[in-house]
């Protein structure tokens, strides 16, 4: 794999593309179980940091114009 790009996973759109590619490969036998298990293990983890991300961004938001009607 030497010389090959890493996919860039921003979003839960690029990790949805990102997974379907993976059960593809899979299918086709391209990759190991064990392997695309723990890539699947790993879109999960990231998919749930970037879930928490958005909502912490969300709530600052939300409480910044709370703050500004309450003054």
């Amino acid at each position: 794999m030497a010389g090959k790009r890493a996919t860039k996973l921003y979003t839960i759109s690029d990790i949805s593309r990102y997974l379907a590619k993976l059960i593809n490969r899979l299918d086709r036998g391209e990759i190991e179980e064990s392997r695309a298990g723990k890539l699947g293990y790993l879109c999960n983890t990231l998919k749930g940091c970037l879930e928490t991300g958005d909502l912490e961004k969300r709530v600052e938001f939300l409480e910044s114009e709370l703050e500004g009607k309450l003054q």
